[in-house]
């Protein structure tokens, strides 16, 4: 194992912080596997995760069964960790500038393609690997000005010359679920089996540049733009793995998880051994784009009468608002039929709040995807 030390822009002397990287396997393996976790710092079952896998990789690389490099960021966000007001966590948005940790990161896709765009060939590998270099050189060439900006370059920088990544999040209460595109899921439903995706949402774009898509949106806008010219592989592919919620941080469960992982990458080759069977996929790949944020039209205490996991029908009743002054009660209805994936963990809702996630099969919305 190497251990490596990334150095972030300090906002004010004596306030120093790093992202430390475990690198695994061949250096100059043909593959190379990235998975970081907690992005959003307050979302913790993906960091014991990623400690339960240190220990497992040490363990594959003794033992000689590491055919890739496998990059590993347990802590993706130390800018966030210390985010603490009154012993509440608030790693989602940096405060200093209000925005969301995974979003704009650098958008690099009209840079690569101008500086290529006589140097491609009819070779598909030749392609990938000068994309790969181009990615690489543009993002070293990147100044951060901020905190945040140097974060976001630290991690785009050790994930961009990846065959894959994984980046580990999880939602408030929720069963496990995934987002990624559609022109990756044919390898990434290996994964979803694996780990028992209830939820696997699909969109090429979503609006927001968050980090899985600031890889995938590279080589598909490339494709787009030279595909008919030149052979263009997906030479990376980016899957945001939901692990449940935040309250699921327990050793049982990221055990199973942690195994989950190494299965697929036993699947997908990055490690040798003997390919574990597929499970049965709980639920289909569905639409980012056909899932309905259910929003209450009032505030009040907030009474859920659906669970995670469950399938609902369109007009069924997901929770109840009450309002102890005047006894109102107000029943809250999905529009669309679909599995109920996520749910808030607020139980006092204001007016306009989305208090859960329904994943239906028809898209019918556009434009920016993603909860802010």
């Amino acid at each position: 194992m190497r251990h490596q030390v990334h150095d972030l822009i300090a906002p004010v002397p004596g306030t120093a912080r790093q992202i430390h990287s475990f690198h695994f396997g061949p250096e100059q393996a043909a593959g190379k596997v990235y998975i970081q976790s907690s992005l959003h710092a307050d979302e913790l079952p993906g960091m014991l995760v990623a400690w339960h896998l240190k220990v497992r990789l040490a363990e594959l690389a003794a033992a000689g069964r590491l055919r890739s490099e496998i990059v590993l960021v347990p802590i993706a966000n130390p800018v966030g960790l210390e985010q603490v007001l009154m012993d509440i966590p608030l790693g989602r948005y940096e405060l200093e500038s209000g925005q969301n940790f995974n979003r704009l990161f650098v958008d690099l896709s009209e840079a690569v393609g101008d500086h290529i765009e006589d140097l491609l060939s009819d070779d598909p590998q030749h392609n990938v690997r000068l994309i790969r270099s181009t990615l690489a050189n543009a993002l070293a060439a990147q100044t951060a000005h901020t905190q945040l900006q140097s974060q976001r370059l630290v991690l785009q920088r050790l994930a961009c010359d990846a065959d894959m990544v994984l980046d580990l999040h999880c939602d408030f209460e929720a069963v496990a679920h995934l987002y990624t595109t559609p022109e990756a899921w044919s390898q990434v439903e290996p994964l979803a089996r694996y780990i028992g995706s209830e939820a696997n949402l699909l969109a090429t774009d979503s609006g927001g540049q968050s980090f899985d898509e600031c890889f995938t949106l590279v080589w598909w806008q490339l494709q787009q733009r030279f595909g008919e010219r030149f052979p263009i592989p997906l030479g990376s592919f980016s899957v945001t793995v939901e692990l449940r919620g935040q309250g699921d941080v327990n050793h049982g469960l990221a055990a199973l998880d942690c195994q989950a992982i190494i299965d697929y990458l036993i699947h997908f080759g990055a490690i040798a051994g003997n390919v574990a069977p597929l499970p049965d996929l709980p639920y289909p790949a569905t639409p980012l784009a056909g899932v309905e944020p259910v929003a209450t039209p009032v505030g009040g205490l907030l009474v859920f009468s659906a669970l995670p996991g469950e399938y609902l029908e369109a007009g069924q009743l997901i929770a109840e608002i009450i309002d102890p002054i005047t006894d109102r009660v107000t029943p809250v209805h999905c529009q669309k039929a679909g599995l109920l994936y996520a749910r808030s963990l607020r139980r006092m809702a204001t007016a306009g709040m989305v208090i859960a996630h329904v994943a239906g099969t028809e898209a019918y919305r556009s434009g920016y995807l993603l909860s802010p």
